[in-house]
């Protein structure tokens, strides 16, 4: 049996998913807006008051909602999938196409674009970016704590980023243009990789690793249990 705080969570969960459903349709006319807001809260049949508790910031806080609920379909479906047999650049380019094609509605993720290069919300939309990259990262098993943590995450997002906008002026059948554009970007970061796996084993770089202090300065991947991966930008150090 839930107790009565469990079932006011789960209660919330289900009032905040309502809103956002009921805003979508209005996304692609007025964007994630107060009107797209008020819209949602009148149609889900929601108190507004609860509403306002669930996106304080009304349309910005929809649209960060629905950048997460996308992330998380990707995960469940990166789950039940089969990646037997591929190899790492293609389980990444898996990956990227499967939360492409979780989205429903490509004009929801134009006019998400739209609201996250505005100046005063572009810190939100590469929160949400890198949010990706790390729930992407999570669902291949990635288990690295140090620099690679970060880095790998900036490849990303900057790999999804420069991928969406591609994507949402793709007419190729199929969006097979998309599938190559990912191939390549990916080569890129591949190619990066062995730059620095490079560099690692050069005998100059082991000597600095090694030195005096040297650990004390590296960088730490947040904890789970401690910080929100999508706030680790950049990040904290030991």
């Amino acid at each position: 049996m839930q107790d009565s705080g469990t079932q006011e969570q789960d209660g919330m969960a289900r009032a905040g998913a309502a809103i956002l459903e009921a805003a979508l349709p209005h996304v692609a006319f007025d964007g994630w807006s107060e009107a797209t807001f008020r819209a949602a809260i009148t149609e889900s049949g929601q108190p507004e008051a609860l509403a306002r508790a669930l996106y304080p910031r009304g349309g910005l806080d929809l649209a960060l909602a629905f950048h997460r609920a996308g992330d998380a379909r990707m995960a469940e479906r990166m789950e039940a999938a089969d990646l037997t047999g591929m190899r790492y650049s293609e389980k990444v380019a898996f990956a990227i196409r499967t939360r492409l094609e979780v989205i429903d509605d490509p004009e929801t993720v134009r006019r998400g674009m739209t609201l996250f290069a505005l100046p005063h919300h572009a810190g939100e939309g590469a929160r949400a970016l890198w949010g990706t990259a790390d729930a992407i990262w999570h669902a291949l098993g990635d288990t690295s704590r140090d620099l690679n943590w970060y880095s790998k995450r900036a490849a990303l997002s900057a790999v999804y980023g420069a991928t969406v906008l591609y994507w949402l002026g793709d007419g190729s059948a199929g969006q097979a243009a998309t599938a190559e554009f990912i191939d390549r970007r990916i080569a890129d970061v591949m190619r990066i990789e062995k730059f620095k796996a490079g560099l690692r084993d050069n005998p100059l770089a082991r000597i600095m690793r090694n030195r005096p202090g040297a650990r004390e300065a590296d960088p730490v991947a947040p904890h789970p249990a401690e910080k929100d991966p999508a706030e680790a930008l950049p990040g904290r150090w030991r």
